[in-house]
Parts: C-alpha cells; sequence; structure tokens
C-alpha cells in the first residue's frame, strides 16, 4: 500500500511539474504548482503511515504498548496544505494583477515587454 502512495505521490508532482514547463497561462501555472503541491501532501502522509498504529491520542485508560502513528508527518502535512493555499492565493493575484496591467497572462507575451 504504501509504494502505491509514492507512486501516486510521484505522479503527482511529475505532472504538476509537466503542466509547469508546458504552460501558456498563468493560471494554468498555479494550477499546476498546486497538483505538484499535492503529491507532496501524498508523501508526507505516506512516510508517516503504519498499518497497525492508532491514532496519537493518549490517556490513562489506553494501552501504552501499542504502537501510534507519528504525529509530526501529520502536522507537516497541514503546515504544507496551509502554505500551499497561501502560495497559491498570492500567485493568483499576481495573476490578476499582471493581466490588469498588461492584458494579457502569456508568460510569452510577457517575456516581450523587457525590451
Amino acid at each position: 500500500m504504501q509504494v502505491f502512495a509514492y507512486a501516486v505521490g510521484g505522479w503527482l508532482v511529475l505532472v504538476g511539474a509537466a503542466g509547469i514547463v508546458r504552460s501558456h497561462h498563468l493560471v494554468h501555472t498555479v494550477v499546476s504548482l498546486s497538483v505538484a503541491q499535492a503529491g507532496t501532501y501524498v508523501f508526507l502522509l505516506a512516510v508517516g503511515f503504519q498499518w497497525t498504529a492508532v491514532a496519537p491520542v493518549f490517556s490513562t485508560r489506553t494501552e501504552t504498548h501499542r504502537a501510534v502513528v507519528d504525529p509530526v508527518v501529520q502536522a507537516m502535512t497541514l503546515t504544507d496544505i496551509v502554505v500551499s493555499a497561501t502560495v497559491t492565493a498570492l500567485l493568483l493575484a499576481l495573476a490578476v494583477q499582471i493581466q490588469k496591467r498588461h492584458g494579457t497572462v502569456d508568460p510569452d507575451e510577457l517575456r516581450a515587454l523587457k525590451g
């Protein structure tokens, strides 16, 4: 099961990277970056996954000798999601401003503006 998760994560990162390289629209580039970042979520969750482990919730009634899932990996995944949402919002706002100022979101046409 973990090999499948690693394969899916790798596939998402590759598809996102290919989308970034082949993009001719800034919004498409941002969406491709989001797809690649989703691959990192799958990677992180695959690293922390254990078949027989339980959630790391401790109390006086729980068994102390049972394996638990590493909560640091889950926290890193949540942090990755928050950072991804922030970066996506920032990049989409930049794309909107570029559209307003230059009338295009094609990176090839924006290079021609350099002079």
